[in-house]
């Protein structure tokens, strides 16, 4: 395999920055990758695996080497009365994948449609919106250990998935390259639409199918988040944070109407968006970078922004909500 040098990373982050790689490889196959590990596995250090690059900030050029997974390919693996696995390649599109699953009225994924990224990248977030994510639906995940060049496969319950977390953002963070991802999708529908926007939205249509929803998420995205093609940005900069009842009932008693969401035993999750919104943030701009307009949760690149000048502002951001609300915002971007 080519092992490609000095390569602009700038088509392969929807941030739209112009950072350098070292290295960068394009396997396309299981066997390319272990091929890769084995034959190279000292000569380039360090290794990053990059997907579309729809959550990934980088702030300085990377001196080792990427790795930019091709592995495409969907194929069913197993289809009873009530539920099918489809098994899908690591490079395959989030969306193009979510519609595919849709057209063949296999459900379960349906409300997190266009989500950014690729398949691989879905477990390692632990995507989510409108009340799903998709540690409800993986079955499996195989990789590639990047140490020894091993193939191995997670359970869902190894995959220790939490909100916006799984094994591969904390143990196994640059240590295993995701090749495949199975799901588990029903054929008897359950639909998840008790959110007041989503309902809303869905009153529009004749009757509530997967298509519908999917439909509708889409509509909805459109209107409140900004394409990357056209704006540079990563969805979601921060996630929203999960904290005690008692420091949501501190808050609520000067803001009564805080939208807040119960997380678990006496835990409650608040609007990141709600929070960067009332501190003043929703729609600030300082040069180069600001919050989008129609949602604050949203950090765009409004020209030739650097890394640093986004990390700049998001600390900004990050310090206002701090000194209002007691409140530290934890990013939900990569940062590099």
């Amino acid at each position: 395999m080519i092992i490609q040098e000095n390569i602009s990373l700038l088509p392969y982050n929807t941030f739209r920055i112009d950072a350098w790689t070292r290295y960068m490889a394009f396997p396309a196959t299981t066997d390319e990758i272990v091929s890769l590990l084995k034959s190279r596995q000292q000569e380039f250090n360090p290794k990053i695996v990059l997907g579309c690059g729809s959550n990934i900030l980088f702030t300085r050029n990377f001196e080792g080497l990427i790795i930019h997974p091709e592995i495409k390919g969907i194929e069913v693996v197993k289809e009873t009365e009530d539920y099918v696995l489809v098994r899908a390649g690591c490079a395959e599109n989030w969306d193009d994948f979510v519609k595919f699953c849709v057209d063949n009225d296999w459900g379960g994924i349906e409300n997190l449609s266009l989500i950014p990224g690729t398949v691989g990248a879905s477990p390692v977030q632990n995507i989510g919106a409108y009340g799903v994510e998709v540690k409800d639906v993986v079955e499996k995940v195989e990789a590639i250990m990047i140490e020894t060049s091993k193939k191995r496969t997670f359970s869902a319950k190894e995959c220790s998935f939490g909100y916006r977390d799984s094994i591969f953002k904390k143990e196994l963070k640059h240590k295993c390259i995701i090749t495949h991802v199975t799901f588990r999708l029903n054929k008897q529908h359950i639909f998840r639409t008790h959110y007041p926007d989503l309902e809303k939205e869905l009153d529009k249509y004749p009757d509530t199918t997967i298509q519908y929803i999917r439909d509708a998420i889409i509509s909805i995205r459109k209107q409140k988040l900004p394409d990357p093609a056209q704006l540079g940005n990563a969805g979601s900069f921060f996630k929203n944070p999960i904290v005690s009842s008692d420091k949501a009932n501190e808050i609520r008693r000067f803001y009564p109407s805080m939208p807040a969401y119960k997380a678990g035993e006496n835990e409650v999750k608040l609007s990141a968006a709600w929070l960067i919104e009332t501190t003043g943030w929703k729609g600030r701009k300082i040069h180069n970078v600001g919050t989008y307009k129609k949602q604050p949760l949203v950090i765009v690149n409004y020209g030739n922004a650097t890394g640093k000048e986004i990390i700049d502002f998001a600390k900004k951001i990050q310090q206002a909500v701090k000194q209002q609300f007691g409140i530290l915002l934890e990013p939900e971007v990569n940062i590099f």
